[in-house]
């Protein structure tokens, strides 16, 4: 077991002793578990996915959408500072896909580099908070 920590502008998202975090940084999706060696990395547009044990015995998964911000693993805790996280639970799987299909359409009507990037943007976060939004239900019905 070891101590993480999600941090976002919001405040604090989780804080929690946990078996196993999973998460995608710029080189990668990493695992880390207890006694993970020191690390300092960027985290990028993707889930995360952190698992508790039970005291039955069983493992209970989370999960958070989060477009990118850093990690730092030191001493046993994973902290990991984000701009945005939505916790699965908190996330409207039908006001997601309404703002895709809004990007979406921003972006096919963008008449310069900016804006079809900050449309690009808005896309991006909306796919993984629709994937993340589908792996919750998806491990419910399991």
């Amino acid at each position: 077991m070891f101590r993480f920590k999600l941090v976002s502008l919001s405040g604090k998202k989780f804080d929690s002793e946990v078996y196993e975090v999973s998460l995608p940084t710029k080189d990668g999706q990493i695992g880390v578990l207890s006694h993970h060696m020191p690390l300092i990395s960027v985290v990028k547009h993707g889930a995360i996915m952190v698992r508790k044990n039970q005291k039955d015995g069983d493992s209970l998964r989370e999960y958070f959408a989060t477009n990118g911000g850093v990690i730092e693993v030191a001493n046993n805790e994973l902290k990991v500072l984000v701009d945005e996280a939505d916790h699965a639970d908190e996330i409207n799987q039908a006001e997601a896909q309404a703002a895709f299909d809004r990007a979406q359409k921003m972006k096919a009507e963008a008449k310069d580099q900016v804006s079809i990037e900050k449309a690009q943007e808005l896309m991006d976060r909306q796919t993984v908070r629709l994937a993340v939004a589908n792996l919750k239900h998806r491990h419910r019905k399991l």
